[in-house]
């Protein structure tokens, strides 16, 4: 049997004759009935009592008639499962982040939750590079990184470049507006070294550009206890614009870092080249070229 066999089935139930179901299904009351003894037949079993009138389920007929509407519905509901996946109004969203890379995202995943609330998601938190390694392995389809890295692979919705700003305890300030590197340099720096941010590279790599000797004091991995440290006096730091949107509250002042130029965190969503992206991750896509992050 199958599931066009069961469908007559059900009709012929419903409409209690075979010239009724056979008017319902738009089809000819002989070949019904063929598919009807076809079935008794294939089973074994009498399915329906006929007299002139109107049929009669015997007990086989009841059994099967449950089963044909539970696998009726369940065709249905996987017809209607895969086209919602195929559009991209259902499946699973799997992205990875690398940390403190977009302080929007809650706000775009909310948005993006709204038009699709079917849509379920893996989030992965990771450096960079061990997030392109992911999407080369497939275990996630979308990656939003800081670059520069090779991307050869990949293709890439260039976001924005983040600036870096300079903090310092709000017990005195020493800054009325932007400030160059060239200043910042002579400052006691405890630089932000949280594994995965990418940031510590970034910051070395752009005094070196400039021939500038930064007054580094040391490192620290928690963010919450630099903040803490730069709010009392004791260093100053600099840090990602999106580092400032996550922890507020702090007693300091922040300065941006006077040129993109001289300092700035270029951040990409990328996907791999030549391979089917689902739906889903297509429609995620869109609504960022959409909506954009600034």
């Amino acid at each position: 049997m199958d599931i066009r066999q069961l469908r007559y089935f059900i009709a012929i139930v419903e409409e209690g004759s075979i010239s009724a179901a056979a008017k319902r299904l738009h089809l000819s009351q002989p070949p019904l009935s063929q598919q009807l003894k076809s079935m008794e037949e294939e089973l074994g079993s009498t399915l329906v009592e006929r007299n002139r009138k109107h049929l009669k389920l015997t007990e086989a007929g009841k059994a099967l008639y449950k089963y044909a509407l539970q696998m009726d519905q369940l065709m249905a509901e996987a017809k209607r499962e895969v086209m919602e996946v195929g559009s991209g109004v259902k499946g699973r969203l799997t992205i990875g982040v690398n940390t403190l890379s977009v302080a929007e995202l809650p706000e775009i995943l909310h948005s993006f939750r709204k038009q699709y609330p079917k849509v379920t998601y893996t989030i992965q938190q990771n450096e960079s590079s061990l997030l392109c390694e992911l999407v080369k392995d497939r275990t996630i389809e979308l990656a939003i990184i800081r670059l520069p890295l090779e991307l050869d692979d990949f293709s890439v919705l260039h976001l924005y470049a983040e600036p870096f700003y300079v903090i310092t305890s709000n017990k005195e300030k020493l800054f009325k507006e932007d400030v160059p590197l060239k200043v910042i340099q002579d400052l006691p720096l405890l630089l932000p070294s949280t594994q995965g941010l990418g940031v510590h590279y970034l910051i070395l790599e752009a005094f070196s550009r400039f021939h500038l000797h930064p007054n580094i004091i040391g490192e620290c991995s928690d963010i919450s206890l630099l903040m803490d440290l730069t709010s009392s006096g004791f260093c100053a730091s600099i840090v990602p614009e999106t580092l400032l949107k996550r922890y507020k509250g702090y007693a300091i002042h922040a300065h941006k870092i006077s040129s993109t130029m001289e300092m700035a965190a270029p951040v990409g969503l990328i996907w791999l080249k030549n391979h089917r992206l689902s739906n889903t991750a297509q429609k995620f896509i869109e609504l960022f070229e959409r909506k954009g992050i600034k």
